[in-house]
């Protein structure tokens, strides 16, 4: 008896054991089929609309703003400098004295050659009338001659005289004309001593203080410096890369870091034909940049461009973000840059690039059309033929968590 209940309860387990794993086949083959089941590919995607907006192709570039106009004022005499009657800021007018020098040395000097020519004038009067003598005892001793009274040596005597008088009379002139020309610049000298502005604007900077001596024996020293501040120029450094696709007359604007909500526009003017010359260094006057030393450096050319300041918003050596429009396109219907594929082999006309995108029909369905493709920039695309505003593209596709992919765009 407890033989056959051992075998039933064995059986009993055996048989529990196969429902448990008959019951697992059939949720495993469930599983199985959930997976292979396709989800629904809209719901992992990435999805942009397509609208309308601007697009600009641009390059961009950091320049130094600078007045158009300016003068750098200097001294083109030494001494002490007396008086100095304008500030910096102020508002001068061509003509108005600016600032004074002691003026002894100079006065001095013209004061020394006034006499000398007073001296010079003198002596010349007197051998104009040494020559008028000698002239008349020329002629007396020339009479004498015909009529044969005369010394044939007297004679002689007399017209070496009259010779060593003229003479003199013009060595005294030409040291006249020679006193005359040191005394205009010694005369000049003592006019430097007053310094007067040469052109009409702002004192943008006053380098020298009341007081100080001024030595300009070798280089003319800057005191100060004068600026038309109704117009400037943008000094705009450009890579070499970019500089290419420049044109003379082309659209541009700007920004500034002090008026980041302002934007300036103007037109490219002149693009200067070589990078500005690198310092010499202390070493034997060799530049820094260059000898093939430095294979890394980056050439950049000068932009520039004018820019009204009516309103004197925009100060010197202001930081200017500029934006050369190479093309542009407005009102235009854009697609973000993420959502092209370009189209292998790519099409020789690059003005109007074929790509490929991915759309998500109203039914969520998913399709692939092929577009025309006009100005990009670095996030947008103008669309030519091909999509209408408001369909949705995909721009991505959601990694296994959910989460959206990291998108690079094409630049």
């Amino acid at each position: 008896m407890a033989a056959r209940r051992s075998a039933a309860a064995s059986g009993s387990r055996r048989g529990v054991r196969r429902g448990l794993a008959a019951a697992a086949l059939v949720l495993g083959g469930l599983a199985s089929a959930a997976l292979l089941r396709p989800a629904d590919p809209a719901a992992s995607a990435e999805v942009a609309v397509v609208g309308r907006g601007t697009v600009e192709d641009t390059v961009t570039a950091l320049g130094k703003i600078q007045p158009r106009a300016y003068v750098d004022v200097g001294a083109q005499v030494s001494g002490q400098l007396t008086r100095l009657h304008v500030t910096v800021g102020q508002m001068v007018r061509e003509g108005d004295l600016l600032a004074e020098i002691d003026p002894a040395l100079q006065q001095a000097k013209v004061e020394a050659g006034r006499a000398e020519r007073a001296r010079l004038t003198a002596l010349l009067a007197e051998q104009r009338a040494r020559a008028d003598f000698a002239e008349a005892q020329l002629a007396r001793q020339a009479a004498l001659r015909r009529s044969g009274s005369g010394r044939g040596e007297a004679f002689d005597q007399a017209r070496m005289e009259a010779r060593i008088a003229a003479a003199q009379v013009e060595a005294t002139q030409a040291q006249i004309r020679q006193t005359d020309s040191t005394l205009q610049a010694d005369e000049a000298q003592l006019g430097y001593t007053r310094i007067y502005a040469p052109m009409s604007g702002t004192l943008i900077a006053v380098d020298a203080r009341q007081g100080q001596t001024i030595n300009s024996a070798y280089e003319a020293p800057v005191l100060m410096r004068i600026a038309d501040l109704s117009a400037m120029t943008v000094w705009t450094q450009v890579s070499e890369a970019d500089v290419t696709r420049l044109t003379d007359g082309m659209p541009l604007y700007f920004t500034t870091l002090g008026h980041p909500g302002r934007r300036w526009t103007a037109r490219l003017h002149e693009i200067l034909p070589a990078p500005p010359k690198p310092p010499a260094s202390g070493n034997g006057g060799s530049s820094a940049s260059g000898g093939g030393g430095a294979t890394n450096s980056v050439v950049l050319y000068t932009a520039l461009f004018e820019i009204a300041n009516d309103r004197g918003e925009l100060r010197p050596d202001m930081t200017a973000q500029v934006f050369f429009v190479a093309a542009a396109a407005r009102d235009a219907v854009t697609v973000p840059v993420a959502a092209l594929n370009p189209v292998a082999p790519p099409p020789a006309d690059t003005a109007a690039e074929r790509h490929r995108v991915t759309l998500i029909g109203s039914g969520g369905a998913i399709e692939t059309r092929e577009v025309r493709v006009g100005v990009r920039d670095r996030f947008n695309a103008q669309i030519l033929e091909g999509l209408a505003e408001g369909e949705r593209i995909v721009v991505g596709w959601k990694t296994d968590d959910g989460r959206p992919p990291k998108i690079g765009f094409r630049l």
